[in-house]
């Protein structure tokens, strides 16, 4: 039998402010996604402010909601400044209020006498909870809850340092029951919307403020992921990348799914070592990944097959995990550039000026190179960018000659001027004699580069187009079925309105 409930009573939303208002607020607007809600009373500045919100509670009246009350104090994690008599003063108050849950910290649990946990009037129900902030401790195989006594359900949350760690806690969920396991942190993200499906009783999502790392919020948690639809026969495919916190490719490729109805979620993985990532796709389940910064070129060397031409580009971007478990790889971005640009200016006999020579701006020399442009290559690096040069029979470009030559377009394939660093432009305005500049960055929508290019009066592409084409690809690659891409585009725009 579940402990909290079934479908979405499975996601719990987040109550955290600082005042009485603001928490009944939230949680009027948390029930209106899920019937299951954890009331953060340590987050409250003071006693008052938490006396009044438990009676407001109180008349409020909540008999179709699960409310978990939690007064965190500071040793466990918290915000509670109070010792354990306060804490456990405001959980009995919190039962009279109608709370039936409460989640008790472990550090609690071992203060009190042995045998004296139920002399006291808490909610029903109890939740034991052991968070680590820092790490994922040794986990054991399994959770028992008879072996901590008198509790109805064990939650233990931790930080993820690597995608291991995130499997680990995700296995213990597998084996036990009444466990809720929070894998905590920007690692454990995708095993954190994969809990439910791995067996957790439970995940977590906040109303507004994130009040653990790694936190998704409760719209995205159940609009965007669709955790509690999750099943073991949910096709899993996501982006790899570091960093990968700005990636709008969750929102690009999911909605494509639910439109079409597929049961399928994109995630996004942070990857430092692409050989951790690539350990786990087997027990992920993962159907098919996005490759982005840094990881394009090197993922070359673990496919077992490339298409002719991404191998030729000497990156990759988009990766299909056969039956087998061997790994097919291809390029889209190539196509991306292509569409992106060709509605601006023709190609053919054009010149353009690429700067950067990383996995982008090959895709992007390799497309303009084939549709019969002079490519110039401007980079940092030298040697590689005479690499490029030589690869698409185009040349070198010093830094200081872009203020004296001229092309019809110039692309910014490097990451400078990228969220959370909109400020910046990798080239500044002198060094803009062209008729269009293209930047391969999508997010913010209009970088700095673009809008002293549009000061200038010059033709802008943003990376928005880009982005789209390559991934509307993408997801015909993995699914075999057309892109429905009005409605991938109007989500990927609408997310950049709320995000900017």
């Amino acid at each position: 039998m579940p402990v909290f409930g079934k479908g979405v009573g499975r996601v719990c939303a987040v109550v955290a402010g600082a005042s009485a208002k603001e928490m009944s607020r939230q949680l009027r607007m948390g029930l209106k996604s899920t019937p299951t809600v954890e009331l953060r009373l340590d987050w409250l500045k003071n006693d008052a402010e938490r006396a009044n919100f438990l009676r407001w509670l109180k008349e409020f009246g909540s008999a179709k909601a699960t409310l978990l009350a939690t007064c965190r104090r500071r040793e466990g994690g918290g915000k509670f400044a109070g010792d354990i008599d306060g804490e456990l003063y405001w959980l009995m108050q919190a039962r009279e209020a109608g709370c039936e849950w409460c989640d008790l910290e472990m550090e609690t649990y071992r203060e009190l006498p042995e045998g004296t946990l139920r002399e006291f009037p808490l909610p029903h129900r109890i939740l034991l909870s052991i968070h680590d902030f820092e790490c994922t401790p040794k986990l054991p195989r399994t959770v028992s809850v008879a072996r901590h006594g008198v509790v109805d359900a064990v939650k233990i949350a931790a930080k993820a340092k690597t995608i291991e760690d995130s499997l680990r806690l995700l296995r213990v969920a597998r084996r036990s029951r009444s466990f809720v396991g929070v894998p905590m942190g920007d690692v454990g993200l995708p095993a954190r919307i994969l809990a439910l499906r791995e067996g957790s009783e439970l995940a977590y999502a906040p109303v507004e403020e994130a009040t653990a790392p790694g936190q998704v919020s409760l719209d995205e948690m159940l609009h965007l992921y669709r955790a509690h639809e999750l099943t073991r026969a949910t096709k899993v495919y996501g982006v790899i990348g570091d960093p990968i916190g700005h990636s709008l490719s969750p929102v690009l490729h999911n909605t494509g799914f639910a439109v079409r109805r597929i049961n399928a979620a994109y995630l996004p993985f942070l990857v430092n070592r692409l050989g951790d990532f690539l350990k786990a796709i087997p027990e992920f389940g993962i159907c098919g990944f996005s490759v982005t910064l840094p990881h394009k070129q090197t993922i070359l060397k673990h496919l077992k097959e490339c298409e002719p031409l991404a191998a030729e580009i000497g990156a990759v971007n988009t990766v299909v995990v056969r039956r087998n478990g061997s790994l097919y790889g291809c390029n889209t971005d190539y196509v991306g550039v292509l569409k992106a640009l060709q509605k601006k200016h023709p190609i053919k006999g054009s010149r353009a000026l690429i700067f950067g020579a990383g996995g982008a701006a090959r895709a992007a020399a390799f497309a303009l190179a084939r549709a019969g442009a002079f490519v110039g290559i401007c980079a940092r690096r030298e040697k590689t960018a005479r690499e490029l040069a030589r690869a698409v029979g185009g040349e070198v470009i010093a830094r200081r000659a872009l203020r004296t030559e001229r092309f019809d377009a110039i692309l910014n394939a490097t990451p400078v001027g990228m969220h959370p660093h909109e400020n910046i432009s990798p080239l500044s305005a002198d060094e803009l004699q062209c008729r269009i500049v293209m930047d391969l960055i999508y997010r913010p929508e209009r970088t700095k580069l673009l809008k002293i290019a549009a000061q200038k009066e010059i033709a802008t592409v943003s990376g928005v187009e880009m982005f789209l084409a390559q991934g509307f690809a993408q997801w015909e690659i993995w699914t075999g079925k057309r892109a429905p891409e009005a409605a991938m585009r109007r989500a990927v725009h609408s997310a950049l309105r709320w995000r900017s």
